[in-house]
């Protein structure tokens, strides 16, 4: 579960203006945009699995067995292939995260900004385009690199545009 806090000020940063700026709207945006390209997924391969016109090009043999199902719905989605196409993200996402740091401290977190989104936009046109199941799961694949990739600087992106200025903290000497 996600927590905040909430900091009360006596009023704006005198470098900050108090005013809504590109630089302020693009780091919120760029912030909001790594939660929504993971939480999005989840929410979407879910609902697309159970589609009849989804499932027709990709799993007929799915449909065919729910046409034939009676009674256990449980059995129906038993499919070693729809398991590959909703775990391909996720895998492929596990394993740019265990790379993204190293990449990222040799490249830098506005490369593996760009990196992340280039293989992102990509796995989205691949899987958009696929006309078989493994284009499908290459896709989701970029999809997952993208995914892990900028999930990794993201955190790190976020904490630094929005920490305060290194002369606004006051250290207490015990």
């Amino acid at each position: 579960m996600a927590g905040g806090v909430v900091v009360l000020s006596d009023g704006p940063a005198a470098d900050y203006g108090g005013g809504l700026t590109l630089s302020v709207f693009m780091t919120c945006l760029v912030a909001a945009s790594g939660g929504l390209i993971f939480g999005y997924d989840i929410g979407i391969s879910g609902g697309v699995s159970e589609m009849e016109p989804f499932l027709k090009r990709f799993f007929p043999h799915i449909l065919k067995r729910m046409a034939e199902a009676k009674g256990n719905d449980y059995c129906v989605y038993d499919s070693q292939a729809l398991a590959a196409f909703t775990s391909s993200l996720y895998v492929a996402a596990a394993a740019a995260s265990l790379v993204a740091s190293r990449v990222t401290r040799a490249l830098g977190r506005q490369a593996i900004m760009l990196l992340g989104g280039a293989l992102f936009f990509s796995g989205a046109a691949l899987t958009g385009a696929a006309v078989n199941l493994s284009m499908l799961i290459v896709g989701r694949m970029l999809l997952g690199f993208g995914v892990g990739f900028t999930n990794q600087v993201l955190h790190q992106l976020f904490l630094a545009a929005s920490a305060p200025l290194q002369d606004d903290f006051v250290i207490a000497s015990s």
